[in-house]
């Protein structure tokens, strides 16, 4: 293995700022920015739009939209199209 081309692997906050959530894991990411974490260190800090704590599939809040399946729909249409 080649030494000095990989990136650095070092330990790196996420954060979601709309669910006022953030977590500490392991990762090659880069920030410039930085934040003190609860156990007193300083680590990089990569701010996200979306995460678990706020994915409308994982929170429950998820809307249906389409009141009719897309098959039936489809369906529907193209077996009047055949009738004619």
């Amino acid at each position: 293995m080649k030494r000095d081309i990989h990136p650095k692997y070092r330990q790196v906050v996420y954060r979601d700022r709309s669910a006022d959530f953030a977590f500490l894991t392991r990762s090659t990411a880069d920030s410039n920015q930085t934040v003190e974490w609860t156990d007193g260190n300083t680590y990089p800090v990569i701010d996200v739009e979306i995460s678990a704590a706020s994915h409308p599939f994982w929170t429950g809040r998820q809307r249906l939209l389409d009141s009719e399946g897309r098959v039936e729909k489809f369906r529907r249409k193209y077996a009047r199209k055949q009738q004619s």
